[in-house]
């Protein structure tokens, strides 16, 4: 990581997010896996918390579920990033349902 990237802490310890880094996107401390991901590609497909960890093997339960935590409190924002980050948005599917 850049040591020009300042990181802002939010209020999960878990989830934070990095200027210069994933858009500035909230991530998983000490990953650049974005939250959204966890959200988007398993969460939403129907995995729980645990099948996520087994996938996932070196991220600690606390990140998951804190993750899962940050998606609750900011479903709106986190969608909106899940859209524009989708395959139909970047074909211009207007489509796309969070």
């Amino acid at each position: 990581m850049n040591s020009d990237n300042k990181i802002q802490s939010t209020p999960y310890p878990h989830i934070v997010r990095t200027q210069g880094g994933c858009g500035g996107e909230p991530v998983i401390r000490g990953t650049r896996i974005a939250e959204r991901h966890i959200v988007g590609y398993y969460y939403k497909a129907g995995m729980s918390a645990e099948e996520i960890l087994a996938e996932w093997d070196y991220l600690t339960p606390a990140q998951v579920f804190g993750a899962l935590a940050y998606y609750h409190d900011n479903r709106e924002q986190i969608d909106i990033l899940r859209q524009k980050n989708s395959h139909g948005h970047w074909r211009g599917d207007q489509t796309y349902a969070a």
